[in-house]
């Protein structure tokens, strides 16, 4: 999917980036720029920066950066396309059609003709429910408590008895069965033809964050196994990076994210009033899914079923949520099944109580260590402290570790000193600890090599940011240095098209340059560069010393490259110490 530079640039500079985040986060003015605590990490220290002169953000703390599109890409999940649509439809910008390959372009249809059959879907999905033919689903659903307030918010449905009802509404709508293939609501049989994927079952319309219909899960309504039937993986559906309720949790003003594991918990849950729940597609928790979840919050709950089963899942989730240093606490359901259950048992003020008194992953973990143990037995109760010992031993922060060592031997009546002699053991603390410290430095020390070119690659990056701050540098720099004097790939090719758009528009313009860079990498780095500002209470002097300073080392080190790739070309050699031996004299005057 392409478009011009010019549609992209002209969108762009019709949507102010201090306009578009402040509509997401609470940025307060500081100076010249806008700052707040970063809506992509946790922090409480504010971070995170936007200038409204360069129409950049850059958060010092992550390293997050970029422009507008940048910023819808990470917060919402779009891909550049659909950033650009977004924004011009914010501007009012009417684009063009879309010029793209003949693959791209029939990739890009495929994606939108099964979009359009999914919303189609669900809206004949919620019709039959209504009607006389989906009168016992919707009583289901009475019986399960739902308001029709809350069926209507979910887009929930009922496919027919009838195994090629859907079939055969979707061609009557004009669609083929080539169209329908792939689209995962029908299925095909040679000796019968076209039926349908879902059927005699209350139907749960599964909406990405950017409010699309992007699959179904269907429940029977008494017995039958499957129990619940998912969309299977399509172009549009993959569920191992999405989540059931999140376009409508990660509007919630409650603290934090609840993960259950069904649909009707996620439902019951948000017409109890805890609209921050959502639950995993029939799987279990997914790093895909972790990743989605950081965009919205800083902290989770866990309020997984209290079988066996939901216990092991909960330990599986606070595995991954370490890994992407999320915390996690648990939430008791006991002696209840699962939160849909609590909540029509006790009421939306029990289940209240119980995030409250949620235990942190640590706790919860050793909780079920404990269980797997005769406490009484002297023998099996000293062999589950030691299986607490070792987890604790995990725990890196001393302090920390410290406070959870106090708890558990609280709770669990150990000699707090016996307890920390065996974290101890087990090679976190004390004298063990300081030494994987020092192994861990001396693994991570650069050679000499790495060192020198660390310094050249920063000196490259100063450079590029004081010919971004200080846009008088490029006509006295134009005849001096060029992009060639940069090794980075990258800094290679921004100074090119500085020095391009100066030449051209007689100003430089950042927001416009990241245009250019899709990656998240890219952007990161470009914008550290561009959103870097300089204490510029010094004297015109002290600043040309710097950016003297600055060019001399950059085009030093460009030179000597040069001359060590001209081995043997004695005129080319010649002709490069003579440009070396002019290198001291250059001098940059800044007003």
């Amino acid at each position: 999917m392409y478009y011009s530079d010019d549609i992209i640039e002209e969108v762009r500079s019709r949507n102010d980036i201090v306009d578009l985040i402040g509509s997401y986060v609470n940025l307060k003015k500081k100076g010249s720029t806008y700052s707040a605590c970063c809506p992509f990490h946790h922090e409480k220290t504010p971070s995170f920066h936007v200038s409204r002169e360069k129409q950049m953000y850059h958060c010092f703390g992550c390293g997050v950066g970029g422009n507008v599109y940048t910023f819808l890409m990470e917060h919402e999940n779009f891909s550049f396309p659909e950033a650009v649509e977004a924004l011009a439809e914010r501007a009012g910008v009417k684009l063009p059609e879309q010029s793209m390959s003949p693959e791209a372009k029939k990739q890009a249809d495929a994606k939108n003709m099964i979009k359009d059959m999914n919303k189609l879907a669900a809206g004949y999905f919620h019709y039959l429910l209504k009607s006389e033919r989906g009168k016992k689903a919707m009583e289901y659903l009475k019986k399960r408590g739902l308001t029709d307030e809350t069926i209507v918010k979910f887009g929930l449905g009922y496919s027919d008895m009838y195994r090629d009802d859907l079939y055969k509404y979707m061609k009557s709508k004009g669609y083929s069965d080539a169209d329908l293939k792939d689209s995962g609501l029908v299925r095909f049989d040679d000796k019968y033809g076209g039926s349908d994927k879902f059927w005699n079952r209350v139907m749960f319309p599964i909406i990405d964050v950017n409010n699309r219909v992007i699959g179904f899960g269907g429940r029977v309504m008494g017995e039958g196994e499957p129990k619940y039937l998912n969309t299977q993986e399509t172009p549009v559906f993959d569920k191992s990076r999405n989540l059931y309720g999140l376009n409508l949790a990660k509007k919630s003003k409650r603290s934090g994210i609840i993960f259950c594991e069904g649909y009707m918990d996620v439902i019951s849950m948000h017409q109890a009033g805890f609209d921050n729940a959502v639950a995993s597609l029939g799987t279990a928790l997914t790093m895909g899914q972790v990743n989605l979840i950081k965009r919205y919050t800083d902290h989770v709950y866990l309020a997984y079923d209290s079988d066996g089963a939901g216990t092991k899942a909960a330990l599986r989730a606070l595995e991954i949520m370490r890994e992407f240093e999320m915390p996690a606490r648990v939430i008791s359901l006991k002696p209840y099944k699962d939160p849909d259950e609590l909540i029509q048992a006790e009421g939306k003020d029990e289940f209240e109580h119980r995030i409250e008194q949620a235990v942190s992953g640590t706790m919860f973990e050793i909780q079920i260590l404990a269980n797997n143990y005769n406490q009484e037995d002297p023998q099996e109760r000293t062999q589950f402290q030691k299986e607490a010992a070792k987890r604790l031993s995990l725990i890196m922060d001393p302090l920390e570790r410290g406070n959870y060592i106090e708890s558990v031997a609280k709770e669990y009546h150990i000699e707090p000193d016996s307890l920390k002699e065996a974290v101890t053991k087990y090679g976190i603390a004390g004298a063990n600890r300081i030494d994987t410290s020092v192994f861990q430095q001396r693994r991570e020390r650069k050679s000499p090599e790495e060192e020198k070119k660390n310094k050249q690659l920063k000196t490259e990056r100063l450079l590029i940011t004081w010919m971004i701050n200080e846009s008088s540098l490029f006509d006295t720099l134009k005849d001096i240095i060029s992009p060639n004097d940069f090794f980075e790939p990258i800094y290679h090719d921004i100074v090119g098209r500085l020095f391009e758009q100066y030449e051209k528009e007689g100003k430089v313009t950042p927001a416009s340059i990241m245009n250019h860079y899709q990656s998240q990498e890219e952007h990161q780095k470009v914008s550290s560069i561009m959103q870097q500002d300089f204490d510029m209470e010094v004297s015109p002097g002290e600043k040309s010393k710097v950016v003297t300073d600055l060019v001399k080392s950059v085009k030093r080190k460009s030179l000597d490259h040069q001359l060590e790739a001209a081995k043997g070309d004695l005129a080319k050699t010649g002709q490069l110490m003579l440009e070396k031996a002019q290198i001291e004299k250059i001098k940059i005057k800044l007003n």
